[in-house]
C-alpha cells in the first residue's frame, strides 16, 4: 500500500493485514471518455430507479455525496461517509471473500476503482466503482440496512473456505478482468470462461463460505425488498445495471421469497440472473444472517468444525470450553469410538490465545512447529481438569514440580512432569506445560521427551470454530494479494484523440456557456473519424437540445442514423428519452 493513502477515524481502526488490499484511486487516470460512461450510466439509472428503488436509495446518494456529475474521489466520500460512521477504501477488482467481509465488519466499503468501458455499459462482471460506489454507498445511509452489513462482515469474515474456494476466487477474478478489457481476445476469455465452469461442476459440498457469499449474493448485490408482487431493488449489482434493473422487475426473472435456502442457490456472475430473492424488509435479512450463523462453525464448534478447519488448508482457531483459542492450519484430529474429538494436531507455526489476545509467549515463533492435545475428561474421573480447584488439582497429582500420569478418556496418556500452569484472570485454568514429556494415543506417540516442553491445552470440548486467527496480531502474512492485477487499457492514438474531444465537450458543459462554433467543430470532427462512437453526440445534443440551432437537427439525425447499429439502438433512444424528458 502507498504511503500516500490517508485514513480518517473509521479506516484507522482496519488491522494491518488488510492494508495491503487498499490501493490509491487512479483518478487521474479516468479518461473524459470515462467520466461520460459515468454520467450516462448515473443519470439513466437515477432516472428509472427513483420509482423502482427502495425508498433510501435517492436520499442515500446526497447523503454519501454521489452525483451524476463526474465519478466521486475517495476523499469527498470519507468526508461524508464519516457521518453515518462508514468509510470508503479503493482496491484492485475482487478480493478474496474473508477479506472482503472483514473490511465490511469494520464499517468499510470496498470499492474497486477501475469503471467499466464504454462497450460494457449496462452490466460488467468485473467490479467497478459505478457498482461499488453508485449501488453500495446509498444503501447504507439506512441505518438498519447499514448494521446488517457490518454484521454479515462480522460473521461472514469467520466463515471456513474450502480449499477449492480459493481457486474459484481466482478464476473468477480473472474471467472478470479479461471480458472487461477490450484488448482480450476472444479464445483467451473462452478459456477462462471454461475454468469457471469446470471447477462450478466439481466443487463438491459448498463450504460455509461458499454458502455465506451466496447469502450475500442473493441480498447485497442482487437484492429485492417489499412483495413478491410488487418489489423495489435494493442491491448493488441491481442498482448499478441499466439492463438488469429493468429486467429484474418484469416476470422473465422468478421471484422467492428470501430465506436460509438461499444459502445453497448458487450463481453465475457472467450472466443475467434468472431468479431472485424478495426479503420483506431488512430487519428480516438480519433474522435469517442469524439462522444461518446458528448453523456455523463458529457457534457449533465440535468434530464438524476442525474438520472444516483441516479441509480448508488455511488458518483458522478453535476455541475450547475453557476459552483457549488455539491458531493455526489444522492438520489432523482424533476421534474415539463415539466419533468425539480427542485430540486436535496443527501443522507450522500456532498461536495460543484467550479472548483474542494472544498468550504471552505462546505466538508463532514459539510454537513454529505446530501444536497437539488431548480434549475431554480424564478417565475414571467425572470432574473435568478445568472445573477442578486447585485442591483437586493437587488431589489428582497435577501440581508443579509433580511427576504425573494423565489418562484421558479417548486413551490419550500424558506422561511428565509438572513444570507450571497457565490461568485467565478469571482463574480458569487454560494450559499445562510439562518437561520429560510423552504423549501417546494406544500405541502410537504424539509427543516425545527430546522435543522440549509439551504444553497442553486444558479444555473438554470444542465450542467454536472459525477462519482465521483469533488474535490479528499473531500471524504477519495474513491473506493473500492476488498475482493477477486488473490490466490497464492501453488506449491508441486515435482513441486518446477522441478521449480529448470528450474533454472539450466536458469543458464546455461546465463552462455554462454554449460555444457552437467549437460544437460544431467537434461534432464534424467526429463524423468524419469516429464512426462507431454514439456518447459523445449524445453529450453534445443534451448541450443543444431546444438551442433550435442548426448543429441540433444535425446531431439528432446522425444519432438516429446510428441508431441503425442494434448495438447503440437501445442506448442511443434512452439517452435521447433522458435529454428530452
Amino acid at each position: 500500500m502507498k504511503n500516500d493513502i490517508k485514513f480518517n477515524k473509521v479506516t484507522e481502526r482496519l488491522p494491518k493485514h488488510l492494508h495491503q488490499f487498499i490501493v490509491k484511486q487512479p483518478y487521474s487516470e479516468y479518461t473524459a471518455q470515462n467520466q461520460a460512461v459515468w454520467r450516462y450510466v448515473m443519470r439513466m439509472n437515477i432516472d428509472f430507479l427513483s420509482k423502482v428503488a427502495h425508498e433510501s436509495y435517492l436520499e442515500g446518494l446526497k447523503k454519501t455525496g454521489i452525483s451524476s456529475a463526474e465519478i466521486p474521489k475517495m476523499e469527498g466520500m470519507n468526508r461524508i461517509l464519516k457521518d453515518i460512521g462508514w468509510a470508503a477504501v479503493s482496491v484492485d477488482g475482487f478480493i478474496p471473500p474473508n477479506a472482503f467481509m472483514e473490511f465490511q465488519a469494520y464499517n468499510v466499503l470496498v470499492i474497486a476503482s477501475d469503471i467499466r468501458t464504454i462497450d460494457h455499459l449496462e452490466y460488467t462482471p468485473a467490479p467497478d466503482i459505478i457498482h461499488e460506489a453508485a449501488g453500495h454507498a446509498p444503501i447504507i445511509a439506512n441505518p438498519e440496512y447499514a448494521e446488517y452489513l457490518r454484521r454479515f462482515g462480522e460473521i461472514g469474515c469467520k466463515a471456513i473456505s474450502s480449499s477449492e474456494d480459493y481457486e474459484m476466487y481466482e478464476a473468477i477474478r480473472l474471467l472478470s478482468i479479461l471480458k472487461e478489457d477490450p484488448n482480450s481476445s476472444k479464445e483467451i476469455i473462452e478459456n477462462a470462461q471454461q475454468k469457471v465452469e469446470e471447477l462450478q461442476n466439481t466443487m463438491g459440498e459448498l463450504s460455509e463460505m461458499a454458502q455465506i457469499r451466496n447469502l450475500h449474493w442473493w441480498t447485497v448485490e442482487y437484492g429485492l425488498i417489499g412483495t413478491l408482487e410488487n418489489p423495489k431493488i435494493y442491491g448493488a449489482g441491481l442498482l448499478s445495471s441499466i439492463g438488469e434493473s429493468k429486467k429484474c422487475l418484469t416476470n422473465e426473472v422468478k421471484k422467492v421469497t428470501y430465506s436460509i435456502e438461499a444459502a445453497t442457490q448458487n450463481f453465475d456472475i457472467t450472466k443475467p440472473q434468472p431468479q431472485l430473492f424478495v426479503t420483506p424488509d431488512f430487519a428480516h435479512l438480519s433474522f435469517v444472517l442469524e439462522e444461518f450463523a446458528n448453523k456455523m462453525a463458529l457457534r457449533t464448534g465440535g468434530l464438524y468444525g476442525v474438520q472444516k478447519l483441516i479441509k480448508s488448508k488455511n488458518i483458522g482457531t478453535i476455541e475450547l470450553s475453557t476459552g483457549l483459542q488455539i491458531s493455526g492450519i489444522f492438520s489432523d484430529v482424533i476421534v474415539d469410538d463415539n466419533n468425539k474429538p480427542v485430540y486436535i494436531q496443527t501443522a507450522g507455526p500456532t498461536a495460543l490465545a484467550s479472548r483474542d489476545k494472544e498468550l504471552i509467549g505462546h505466538g508463532t515463533d514459539y510454537h513454529a512447529a505446530g501444536f497437539g492435545s488431548p480434549l475431554g475428561k480424564l478417565k475414571g474421573i467425572n470432574l473435568a481438569i478445568e472445573d477442578m480447584f486447585p485442591k483437586d488439582l493437587e488431589v489428582y497429582g497435577i501440581y508443579e514440580g509433580k511427576k504425573t500420569i494423565l489418562l484421558f478418556e479417548g486413551n490419550i496418556k500424558v506422561e511428565g512432569d509438572v513444570i507450571t500452569g497457565k490461568r485467565d484472570l478469571k482463574g480458569k485454568i487454560l494450559l499445562i506445560s510439562f518437561k520429560n514429556c510423552t504423549v501417546t494415543h494406544n500405541d502410537k506417540v504424539l509427543f516425545q521427551p527430546e522435543w522440549g516442553i509439551y504444553d497442553m491445552a486444558v479444555g473438554k470440548e470444542i465450542i467454536s470454530a472459525h477462519a482465521g486467527p483469533a488474535s490479528i496480531n499473531s500471524f504477519k502474512n495474513l491473506g493473500e494479494v492476488s498475482a493477477t492485477k486488473t490490466h490497464k487499457i492501453s488506449y491508441s492514438g486515435e482513441e486518446i484523440k477522441l478521449h480529448k474531444m470528450y474533454k472539450k465537450v466536458a469543458k464546455i458543459r461546465k463552462s455554462g456557456t454554449i460555444d457552437f462554433e467549437k460544437l460544431t467543430s467537434i461534432f464534424n470532427k467526429t463524423k468524419a473519424n469516429f464512426t462507431s462512437d454514439w456518447l459523445l453526440p449524445l453529450e453534445m445534443y443534451e448541450l443543444v437540445y431546444q438551442s433550435h440551432s442548426p448543429i441540433e437537427t444535425e446531431v439528432l439525425d446522425y444519432l438516429k442514423q446510428l441508431q441503425k447499429n442494434k448495438k447503440f439502438q437501445q442506448l442511443i433512444a434512452n439517452g435521447i428519452g433522458l435529454i428530452s424528458k
